[in-house]
């Protein structure tokens, strides 16, 4: 039986234009507000929400069928996705209006394997360091029991 998805997002660039305006927390807020659009990233990976505070981001996603790999579960990539995209936001959160970063290096420890059974998962990002020119950062992702299904650290650059 063929399933089918589809999805929409708005303009990247609105948002994009916007960061350069505003300090990290303050567009991480008005894209949680809706005051901004989401990233197109969100839609792609099914993102469900989004909680903000400076030096910590977390986001929600249900694993789904089209999150599998071929033994059906949820794909490595997926997991490595939320967890660069919590970690990233997180460094972003701390940063002031018109600096930038990207991920220098990312490494991902999977400790359990995630299904559709496992149910509603919360990926959350911490700041361990904060530097002029890197940034330190850790996810874990979660089920509502606080069991841990993956680790990553981060190294971000930051363009000062």
């Amino acid at each position: 039986m063929n399933r089918t998805r589809t999805y929409n997002w708005e303009d990247p660039t609105i948002s994009a234009k916007a960061s350069q305006q505003l300090s990290g927390l303050e567009f991480l807020l008005a894209i949680k507000n809706g005051e901004l659009p989401q990233p197109p990233i969100f839609a792609t990976m099914d993102f469900e929400s989004i909680e903000v505070a400076e030096g910590k981001v977390s986001f929600f996603f249900r694993p789904q069928e089209f999150h599998y790999n071929p033994i059906g579960m949820v794909h490595g990539g997926v997991m490595s996705t939320i967890l660069d995209s919590a970690m990233g936001c997180t460094v972003h959160s701390a940063l002031p209006a018109g600096v930038g970063y990207t991920s220098l290096e990312l490494k991902v420890n999977f400790l359990r394997p995630v299904t559709l059974n496992v149910g509603l998962l919360k990926c959350e990002g911490n700041l361990i360091n904060l530097g002029q020119r890197t940034a330190l950062v850790e996810a874990k992702l979660l089920d509502e029991n606080q069991k841990l299904y993956a680790h990553g650290v981060s190294t971000c650059m930051i363009f000062r």
